[in-house]
């Protein structure tokens, strides 16, 4: 049954370029005017991997960064005392080794001539070995000295726009320390709806959003079950917004039902002293009436008026 009035609809609207047409309620939307806001999908900090002092910051709000993209340099100055210190421990493993390598050569001579016993020939070689491997433990060592050093650069953890930076050149950070935040991986428009509309909401309904450059279509993408504050949180998918400001606020309509109203071409209404008039009445007779006009719409090609009063369904309207 509730297609009856949309078929009358469609018929009325197939002849509403002359003559008269037969006043019937149809369905049409209802739709909830509500501010979003445009945020991006992935919000990511950069980070820095050791503490020290901030010496480069290479970016700053707005610029574009790659994934991998070097945005900041920190520096720990007692890095380079440790490798120096290394470094002296290893010309001291070497000096060692050369001696006891030396030694192991005499002591092999020594038992060769019998003057030397074999244990004594057993600990030389087993210095020998002590002394290589404290060499292979300290260069280890020092790779990792190396690697924290190599660590200090913060990179993008991905591509992106650079949202906020809340340190400076000269600053001190600790290791996890935020040096700048990423948006990325595109931007869509979140809102917030009151609680009581939830049950008209559906995931995948066409919104309508008013930009700068005028309305543009959308779809509700995703639905969260987690009411907060009375609102229910729901994202929205566009394709031409405006990302130059994030956390902009955006007009969004919703679709949150639908209700009964009169619908007339508004080529049959005719305003006069700031009163529309339309020529009703019955199939016998059609005199002027005052009506009161709410809303326009368009209908295939056809541009419609809604009636809110001095019209009843079952009654003719003229359409010039």
């Amino acid at each position: 049954m509730r297609l009856l009035p949309s078929i009358l609809f469609a018929l009325a609207a197939s002849t509403v370029h002359a003559g008269t047409l037969t006043v019937e309620t149809v369905p049409i939307t209802e739709w909830k005017a509500v501010y979003s806001r445009i945020e991006a999908r992935d919000l990511v900090p950069a980070r820095a991997r050791i503490g020290g002092t901030v010496t480069e910051l290479l970016v700053t709000e707005g610029d574009y960064v790659r994934s991998g993209q070097k945005i900041a340099a920190v520096r720990d100055d007692k890095l380079a005392f440790q490798v120096a210190a290394i470094d002296a421990q290893l010309a001291a493993l070497q000096a060692q080794l050369d001696r006891a390598e030396t030694e192991l050569v005499r002591g092999q001579a020594l038992v060769q001539r019998g003057v030397a016993t074999a244990q004594r020939l057993d600990q030389l070689r087993t210095d020998v070995d002590v002394t290589r491997n404290q060499i292979t433990a300290t260069e280890a060592q020092r790779s990792v000295v190396l690697q924290q050093q190599v660590e200090g650069d913060v990179l993008a953890p991905l591509a992106g726009r650079v949202l906020t930076t809340p340190v400076t050149r000269g600053g001190v950070v600790m290791g996890g320390d935020a040096v700048a935040t990423i948006g990325g991986g595109g931007f869509y428009l979140r809102l917030a709806v009151p609680e009581r509309h939830a049950g008209a909401l559906k995931q995948g309904a066409q919104i309508r959003i008013t930009t700068d450059a005028g309305e543009v279509a959308g779809r509700l993408a995703k639905l969260y079950p987690q009411i907060e504050n009375g609102r229910v949180i729901a994202d929205v998918e566009a394709g031409a917004l405006d990302t130059d400001f994030v956390d902009a606020r955006v007009l969004v309509q919703l679709p949150i039902g639908e209700r009964q109203a009169i619908l007339i071409p508004a080529a049959a209404v005719e305003k006069r002293y700031g009163i529309d008039f339309v020529r009703a009445g019955s199939v016998e007779e059609l005199n002027e009436r005052a009506v009161v006009i709410g809303m326009r719409i368009e209908r295939d090609g056809v541009l419609f008026a809604e009636v809110i009063s001095g019209l009843a369904p079952g009654e003719m309207v003229d359409v010039p």
